[in-house]
């Protein structure tokens, strides 16, 4: 059975995971608005990702004979200076998400909850890689500037990226 300090806590990541989803699918509105297809099928596969992420924090509560507290998701930014500017949000956002991962594998010790601790090791190891793919994005759109023809080689690039199995598919 899950404590409730830890049963709280997972439930407010699930919150966070949603609103990551939110917030990339709103980015997914602008880069269609922009139209920018493939930054947008870049950030559909991440809205995906965050969606996978909530489910597997909701099982971990649910396995462990716990209740899941659905909670109100924040309104979502929905328009950026630029396309680098969106990313630059995006990449922000997964250092505020890893600090969260970081406190909750810090409560996992301090509770001694050896279950969400193993859980949550692999969230910290997909925090590095979500922080490095959207860093990538910015420094590609950094190092761009105002090339048109360069934004339209990385929205290209970008568009060809699709979601990677789940663990019920792999």
């Amino acid at each position: 059975m899950i404590g409730k300090r830890m049963q709280d806590a997972i439930n407010e990541q699930i919150k966070h995971e949603l609103e990551s989803a939110y917030l990339y699918l709103s980015m997914v509105a602008y880069f269609h608005s922009e139209s920018l297809d493939g930054m947008a099928q870049w950030m559909t596969v991440q809205a995906q990702e965050e969606l996978a992420h909530a489910m597997k924090f909701f099982n971990h509560i649910d396995e462990r004979d716990g209740r899941v507290e659905l909670k109100a998701l924040a309104q979502p930014q929905k328009e950026w200076a630029s396309p680098l500017e969106a990313f630059k949000a995006a990449h922000e956002h997964e250092r505020f998400i890893t600090g969260k991962i970081n406190d909750l594998v810090k409560l996992a010790a301090e509770e001694k909850d050896h279950a969400a601790g193993i859980m949550l090791q692999w969230f910290v190891t997909e925090q590095v890689e979500e922080e490095s793919s959207t860093l990538k994005v910015v420094e590609l759109l950094k190092r761009i500037g105002d090339s048109g023809h360069g934004l339209i080689m990385a929205d290209r690039e970008l568009g060809t990226r699709i979601a990677a199995p789940t663990e019920n598919e792999e």
